[in-house]
This record gives C-alpha cells, structure tokens and sequence, in this order.
C-alpha cells in the first residue's frame, strides 16, 4: 500500500514539473499552446487516470473477519490492534519483520477432544487399532482402558508413564518421512464426538480465518504447541500449510539418531555413514508446555511475538511473555456445549484466571459464527468430567 501511494505521488509530481517547465519557456505574447504544453496536459491526465486506476483497484479495508460473530468484541479489539501496528503513521507501527503471531494448536486451532488430544488420540490408535504394531503389554492395557473412560466414563485408568513417553517409544526405528505418511493415514480415521468427521477436519474455521487474516496483513504466524511437532506438521499442512509452513511449527521433539550408532557413543561425537537412516529414537527429548513454550520462543524466534493466542493454563506463560514485551494475548473459552465438547465450569474458571492477568478472552459460543461447519456433535456420556481429558505431562 505505502508503495502505491508513493508511485502515485511520483506520477503526479513529474507531471507537476512538465507543466511548469512548460510554463516558463512560453513567452508573454504566445496565445496557442505548444506542442510541449500538450505534452505535459496530456501527462498529467494520464498520470491522473493511472492514479485513480490504481486507487480503485485496492481492496476495501476489511470489517469483519469470516466465521466471526459481527458483534464479536475480541475480533473487533484484534481488528484494531492490527490496524495500529499495521499504520506507518501510528506510534505503534510495527515493521513487517517483526509481526509475529504464535498459536496454540490443541484447543485453540484445533478440536481438542476427539475424545482428547489429538497425538493421544494417534497414541490409542497405534497400540489399540493398528494391526502392524505390537506394544508393550502395559500401555496397551492402558490405552484401551483409557479409550473406554474417556468415552464412556467410569474409573480413571492410572498410567504407567506419561502419554509423551508412550507415544515416543511406539514410534521408534521411524523416519521423519516415516512418520509422517503414518500420521498422513491417520488423518483419514473417524473422529469420536462427531458425525462424519476425520482428523484432517478437525480446526476451527474461525481461527483458520484469522490466521489468514493476519498473514493479509504481514503476519507471520507460528504454531507453539505441546504436541509432536512432525505430528502437527503433516496435520496442519492441508488447512494450514498456505499460511504456515513448516519450519513455523514449534512443538514437542522426540529423541532423533541415527540407526547405525552404538549406544554408548553420544551423537555429537558420531558421524552416519551413507546407508545408515535418521530415526526416532524411541524418547521426548523437550516438552513444549508452559514455559517451555517461551523458551521455543526465544529460541527458534529470537524475538518476541506481538500477538498470542491459546485456550488453557499451558498457554498462560506464552501469553503472559507476549504482553511483557508490548504484544497482545487472547485465551479461547471451551463454552460452547451444543457445537463443541465444552465445558462451562472449566471456561468460567479460564476466564476468572485471564482477567486477573488481562488477557482476553473469546467465547466460542458468542463469538464463532460456526465451529466446524456442517459437522455435528454426538454427546459423550453424562458422567464424563473435564478432568478425565487432562493431558499427562
């Protein structure tokens, strides 16, 4: 825009000096006009003309972002925090390389219970459902009792070890590449809570337009999120990818080395040869919650973003960092019962812990025009509590 504006004054001005240059070499007597006055007319109308082409052909500022609620207050304060920092003019003008917008997956971007977290949801599926694939008997007494619960409710299932720690190891000996077409087939399973839906369906279509929105506007946006990032990667690539490519998704890492190097050798001292392959090695070597969301912060951005968005307490630490450094953070609110699995215990209780911090809050219910589209919910069961979906550290 600021480019336009400065061809369209360039244009003028040339013009501008045409006709003064042809001002001054007319004499006092002459009363027809030269050929160098036509000249510079005809300059200025055609620098007129282009102006006004160009004027016309710029879009009209947005007012409202897709899926949104029209009266939304939280997309009518992001709006106008994007206009400030978008205005050369304002005294919060931010440069374009600094316009940076991180996103919580899980929750926040993406359904959050299907009947849980999605790499949960991979986690039951590859020791429950997947033929190929044999666990330890341990976890996968685990992930069928913990499927039965979340679905049905009943008694909590205590686990052996973390759920991080499950999926880790029933990975092992995978490649990236690997991995990731498993994750590509998985995408392709139903959903539990919905008629219809699969994995890929799973964002929200209010928040995939904001994303869009923001990167209209010079944003670049990145997801920092607790789950696997090679796992988020391929998720997010159909929906996301346009918007955010892959070296802009932050998330948890398993442990990487090759399939060729002796255990009692540490990787920075080995060196693959050609034939060997990079796998997983069967560990979470970094958990990306809480505050090891600003440390992806300042490790894999070195600088802070302007903008946060996020959905529970693993998103507070990331918010909170944001608005230390002038930037803005807003919590999404899982109280929407009648298009979404919420729960509105849980989002007042959010909400209470977002005002004391000023954070703002986006009530799904009130402030998404839709959710998932044309998916509907199937309810689980009326003894199933929030804290039977709590992701195990």
């Amino acid at each position: 825009m600021n480019n336009m504006k400065k061809r369209i004054a360039a244009l003028l001005a040339a013009a501008v000096l045409m006709l003064a240059a042809s001002a001054c070499s007319k004499t006092s007597g002459e009363q027809s006009e030269t050929p160098s006055e036509t000249s510079a007319a005809s300059t200025v109308s055609e620098a007129s003309e282009e102006a006004s082409a160009e004027i016309s052909a710029q879009p009209e500022k947005a007012t409202s972002i897709e899926n949104w609620t029209e009266d939304s207050p939280a997309m009518k304060s992001i709006m106008a925090f994007v206009e400030e920092v978008t205005d050369e003019k304002s005294d919060k003008f931010v440069p374009v390389e600094k316009r940076i917008a991180v996103f919580d997956s899980d929750g926040t971007l993406y359904g959050e219970l299907f009947p849980t977290y999605v790499d949960q949801c991979l986690m039951i599926y590859r020791l429950t459902k997947d033929s190929t694939y044999q666990g330890n008997e341990e976890d996968t007494a685990y992930c069928k009792a913990l499927e039965e619960y979340l679905i049905n409710g009943g008694e909590k299932p205590t686990a052996p070890r973390s759920s991080g720690d499950i999926i880790a190891d029933a990975f092992k000996g995978f490649t990236v590449e690997g991995y990731r077409a498993y994750v590509r087939k998985f995408m392709s399973e139903p959903v539990i809570g919905f008629e219809n839906m699969t994995y890929a369906d799973g964002y929200y279509k209010p928040m995939v337009s904001l994303v869009k929105y923001l990167t209209e506007n010079g944003f670049k946006v990145y997801i920092n999120s607790g789950a696997e990032v090679n796992m988020l990667r391929e998720l997010s690539t159909d929906t996301l990818g346009q918007y955010i490519p892959p070296y802009q998704v932050i998330g948890t890492q398993f442990g990487i080395t090759s399939d060729g190097r002796p255990d009692d050798v540490k990787a920075r001292d080995y060196t693959p040869s050609a034939d060997e392959k990079i796998v997983f090695d069967g560990t979470v070597t970094f958990k990306n919650l809480k505050l090891n969301k600003v440390v992806s912060i300042i490790n894999d951005l070195g600088f802070s973003p302007i903008l946060a968005f996020g959905n529970s307490s693993g998103d507070l630490a990331m918010g909170q960092y944001v608005m230390q450094h002038g930037g803005k953070a807003y919590m999404l609110l899982c109280d929407d019962t009648e298009r979404d699995h919420g729960n509105l215990e849980t989002a007042a209780s959010f909400k209470e812990d977002c005002d004391k911090m000023g954070i703002e809050t986006v009530s799904m219910k009130n402030e998404f025009a839709t959710i998932y589209g044309n998916f509907k919910l199937t309810p689980y069961t009326d003894s199933q509590t929030e804290e039977s979906l709590d992701q195990a550290a």
